[in-house]
């Protein structure tokens, strides 16, 4: 089992920056692809990065590209985004995902392939 906990969402302006973070816990020595999913009001989760278990392989969808930054630290067992220039359609609650699969690391952006979530963060920008 692994356990998954956000933080550092809140309320932004249009164009400032935000990290959030997914602290993981358990067995965290399994290798494992971890990702970023997210909710806007009215609409279905959709994928927003990934993150193979080495950390050399990252996915993004296109909408965040080249602003937002997945990365992770091992010694710290944790998962972050990098959100720059934000805008109000980025608006939603963030979560943090884990899959232990092989299918996971070949298809990053089914959340079907996850075994493991956080319980979301909540992220608003302001126009």
């Amino acid at each position: 089992q692994v356990q998954l906990v956000e933080s550092g969402g809140g309320l932004v302006q249009s164009g400032g920056s935000l990290r959030l973070s997914c602290a993981a816990s358990g067995r965290t020595s399994s290798r494992y692809t971890m990702g970023w999913f997210r909710q806007a009001p009215g609409k279905e989760r959709e994928f927003v990065a990934a993150i193979n278990w080495i950390g050399i392989s990252t996915t993004y969808t296109d909408s965040v590209k080249g602003r937002f930054t997945i990365s992770r630290d091992y010694a710290k067992n944790t998962l972050y985004l990098q959100m720059n220039s934000r805008k109000p359609e980025d608006t939603a609650v963030y979560y943090c995902t884990a899959g232990t699969s092989d299918s996971a690391n070949d298809y990053p952006t089914n959340q079907a392939v996850y075994d493991y979530w956080g319980q979301g963060t909540q992220v608003t920008v302001s126009s």
